[in-house]
């Protein structure tokens, strides 16, 4: 029997990363005490290193190692860096949150990087085992994170229901996965999509496997009818661990996604669109209806990123390579202004003050401008307002669903964004037209804290600008021609 060493190359900022966290989880140990804030700047510096070792090695080819279970191309490595940037902007909020709720370990940052590993495994997943590895190291981390909170009930039941939820749905996808290995027989992505391709597959058990299996990522995803844990773990859940699983995990749900749907199950097209249409259509609807009757800023956010996903399912079941990039578009930029939106809420927020009620808004403008500006940013974006960026992701995703012949469902997302821009505009209504009856100025907040707080705001309006860049490199990700 002979053993080949697999080629360790593609997966260096993996093994980089983990080393790096396990060597962090036994220093955190030692130096607790004596150097309060070490643990967080080593998590930093070890987020910059890995995106330095990604950027420097970034691959235009299909690299496939550890016997055809693990890929890195072009997608793998744009995700990990908007991943990795991403999760740099989450832990620098987080800190500050932590600090002000006495509720600073460093096991959050220690549980933070397992799950950024966890994502980055999905990412490059090219075998249904090792993308089931990657959905449960980042799941894991992210039921402690979330439960971290011990002395708040809000917490304890968010992560309650979230694990129940969760293992729930993890149970579904992994019994589909099982069915489709019985009927391909197989458990690598790409001889997947050859053994369907080629016919050989049997129909009714593959059929039967894709229902698991979407049923499973509409979970992760948070799209309805399997939306019930959103808007409670969001609410119940520290603003920080709330911020971290708002952004950085849509990426790498996106790309399961891609990965299962795109490069294993793209000859079942006919099979799973129909179900991603309805999924996108509930989405949508049940979203942003619900999102109306919010007075709680963090519900709202909840239910109106059930919208959103609404939207990057609509560029998933478009069923092209299309609608995959305008759909990975989508989700990038939702990653990035959910950091800025649950990072304005944790710039505001005081010792035993969430500041999370659309009324805690009130006269922000006269307390403080710019931040009130920044949060104008923020809202302008979701509601999809030109010129800001969140215009371009939406306009991007009902072209792609035009182009596919699904108009109707082009016309449900225009109606529904056209609802939804109420509530974000109401928002901006209580900032700048409602006054309080003493309007004090604003608590200062730390400089560090209020230059990410502008950068990250301010961002969503220049990327508006320059849209074209980050949608070129999206279509470039999947093999395609840049856009004109």
């Amino acid at each position: 029997m002979t053993f080949e060493v697999p080629n360790l190359a593609p997966a260096l900022p993996e093994i980089v990363l983990l080393t790096l966290t396990s060597l962090l989880l036994i220093a955190d140990t030692l130096w607790s005490k004596r150097c309060a804030h070490c643990t967080y700047w080593a998590t930093q510096i070890t987020l910059v290193v890995v995106g330095w070792l990604i950027f420097s090695s970034f691959t235009t080819d299909t690299l496939v190692t550890f016997d055809g279970s693990f890929v890195r191309d072009t997608l793998a490595d744009v995700l990990k860096l908007f991943i990795v940037a991403t999760s740099i902007g989450i832990f620098l909020f987080s800190r500050e949150y932590l600090l002000q709720n006495r509720s600073y370990y460093g096991e959050f940052f220690v549980l933070g990087l397992f799950g950024v590993l966890g994502m980055f495994v999905m990412v490059s997943a090219y075998n249904l085992i090792t993308l089931y590895l990657g959905l449960e190291i980042m799941s894991l981390a992210l039921y402690a994170m979330i439960a971290m909170q011990r002395s708040s009930q809000r917490a304890s039941e968010a992560a309650m229901k979230y694990f129940v939820l969760g293992a729930l749905a993890t149970g579904m996808m992994l019994y589909g996965m099982s069915m489709l290995y019985g009927a391909t027989g197989t458990l690598e992505l790409p001889k997947i999509a050859q053994v369907i391709a080629s016919g050989q597959a049997d129909q009714t058990v593959l059929a039967f496997s894709l229902v698991f299996i979407v049923i499973g990522l509409a979970f992760k995803l948070g799209a309805v009818p399997f939306h019930m844990w959103v808007p409670d773990v969001y609410h119940g859940a520290p603003t920080a661990m709330t911020l971290y699983l708002a952004s950085a995990p849509k990426i790498a749900a996106f790309a399961m996604l891609y990965r299962l749907l795109w490069d294993a199950l793209q000859q079942a097209l006919p099979d799973w669109q129909g179900m991603l249409i309805i999924l996108a259509v509930l989405s949508l609807i049940v979203g942003t209806v619900i999102a109306v009757a919010q007075t709680n800023l963090k519900r709202l956010l909840a239910y109106s990123g059930i919208s959103h996903v609404g939207f990057v399912l609509m560029g998933v079941a478009a069923g092209d390579a299309e609608g995959f990039a305008s759909a990975m578009f989508y989700i990038i930029i939702y990653a990035i202004t959910s950091v800025a939106a649950f990072g304005m809420i944790i710039a505001l927020a005081r010792m035993g003050h969430e500041f999370d009620e659309i009324d805690d808004f009130k006269g922000l403008n006269q307390r403080n401008p710019w931040l009130a500006a920044m949060m104008l940013f923020v809202m302008f974006s979701m509601a999809g307002i030109p010129p800001f960026i969140g215009f371009w992701v939406k306009l991007a995703v009902i072209e792609a669903a035009v182009n596919a012949g699904l108009l109707w469902l082009a016309i449900v997302a225009v109606i529904t964004a056209v609802i939804g821009a109420f509530y974000y505009l109401r928002v901006v209504k209580v900032m700048y037209f409602d006054t309080v009856e003493e309007a004090k100025p604003a608590e200062p907040i730390s400089r560090e804290l209020g230059f990410a707080v502008s950068v990250v705001s301010s961002l969503l309006l220049i990327l508006g600008l320059f849209p074209s860049w980050i949608l070129d490199l999206c279509y470039r990700s999947l093999g395609m021609s840049v856009v004109g």
